[in-house]
């Protein structure tokens, strides 16, 4: 512990390959901390208190419901329309809280970083994490909504840590591409949100994949939050089954946190002299 608090950082040290991966391992103890004070301190001057992390997301289904129900509910779906719209909703809620949080970790904590050796990219891991188990928890009304609707939970739920874990890797490489870029420019927080925000009406989040003309549907095609939407959605309960899509969502995890990862070892001195 003495060491590491009499660590400095050397913007003219070269990180070793991998440096973000063992890093991550090493400070398992204080990314839990981080973790249990995101879940703990985030409605800390609420009344409800961490019962928000259930009504967020079901005031954002309400609304979506209450707006297009009529336009988009179609007898004989795989699911009602409600089910179809609550598993969309929370997955697209879970990207777009992972990416914003992880970006923002690093500069939320400038603060720490100035005083204390920490690696960075600590704090955007812990972020994402955190960003995985608020989404975990939003589950709950997902499985309530599925027994009162008839639909009841298939074996195929027992699959849906896949999805967590791809969605968890796909946001945390994001982030770090984010925070390697926001401590230099804050325009990028807001071109995030515009972005997240457009990726998620592309992704068949509140209406059927079905009513996108031909012509349109490379579009969904080409968005990776699309495919990871719909491996959820056949995990969770049992709607159309694509290993296409299953691949896509899984590569892009994968392909996202390397790419995160990479960008973050590139940066990283710009990062801390940035601090």
């Amino acid at each position: 512990m003495v060491a590491r608090s009499a660590a400095l950082y050397d913007s003219a040290q070269r990180r070793a390959p991998f440096t973000e991966l063992r890093h991550l391992w090493e400070y398992r103890g204080l990314i839990r901390l981080l973790v249990t004070r995101d879940l703990t301190v985030r409605y800390k001057r609420s009344v409800l208190g961490v019962w928000w992390t259930l009504l967020n997301p079901l005031l954002t289904v309400a609304v979506f419901w209450i707006v297009f129900s009529q336009l988009f509910d179609r007898p004989g779906g795989a699911a009602p329309f409600i089910v179809y719209l609550t598993a969309g909703v929370l997955l697209a809620g879970f990207f777009a809280q992972g990416i914003g949080a992880a970006g923002s970790g690093i500069v939320d904590a400038r603060g720490v970083l100035a005083k204390v050796f920490v690696p960075p990219e600590v704090f955007s891991f812990a972020a994402a994490i955190a960003a995985a188990i608020n989404f975990m928890i939003s589950l709950v009304p997902l499985v309530l909504i599925q027994l009162v609707q008839g639909v009841g939970i298939p074996i195929t739920f027992l699959f849906v840590p896949v999805s967590i874990a791809a969605m968890l890797l796909f946001v945390a490489g994001l982030g770090l591409v984010v925070a390697s870029l926001a401590v230099l420019f804050y325009d990028v927080f807001d071109l995030v949100k515009v972005l997240t925000q457009l990726a998620t009406y592309m992704a068949a989040t509140f209406y059927y994949a079905e009513i996108i003309p031909e012509g349109w549907r490379v579009l969904l095609d080409l968005n990776p939050l699309y495919h990871h939407i719909v491996m959820f959605r056949a995990f969770a309960y049992g709607d159309l089954f694509s290993w296409a899509s299953v691949g896509v969502a899984v590569g892009s995890g994968l392909l996202a946190f390397a790419l995160g990862v990479w960008v973050f070892s590139r940066n990283w001195k710009n990062v801390v002299v940035s601090l």
